[in-house]
């Protein structure tokens, strides 16, 4: 009995702490502007906002947490990039490590323009001689 006392006790403090953090607007208003600019790590195409997942909602914790400490949004950010790498970041800067994630879809874009136009001069050339043959029976 005395044990689930003592869990109880420390439940209801837990919960009375989170609710505190929570509860105010100006480190929700922190959370909520940081959680849209970083990336859900199991979702991959959510931002830390959006997803419901159990990890998103840890680092939302965490990012609480560091709110609390008195953390500025670019060192919590910086504090994730270094924890999680550049992935964390729902919009990553470029630079070397990133170059194919930004440039990779303009070239394979690009690419797909260039064998469309191979494609099409190629049908054209032969396309006439087509239409002799089939004058002539």
């Amino acid at each position: 009995m005395k044990r689930l006392l003592a869990l109880f006790l420390l439940l209801l403090s837990l919960a009375l702490n989170a609710e505190s953090i929570a509860s105010d607007p100006l480190v929700e208003a922190r959370l909520k502007s940081l959680s849209q600019e970083l990336r859900c790590l199991v979702c991959q195409n959510q931002t830390l906002a959006d997803s419901t997942a159990p990890l998103a909602e840890d680092l939302r914790r965490e990012i609480r947490e560091l709110i609390a400490k008195g953390m500025t949004d670019e060192e919590i950010t910086n504090y994730l990039v270094a924890r999680y790498g550049d992935f964390v970041r729902y919009r990553p800067p470029f630079k070397s490590q990133t170059a194919l994630l930004w440039l990779g879809p303009t070239v394979m874009l690009i690419i797909g323009f260039v064998v469309l136009w191979v494609t099409l001069r190629r049908r054209n050339k032969t396309l006439p001689n087509d239409y002799e043959v089939a004058d002539e029976i």
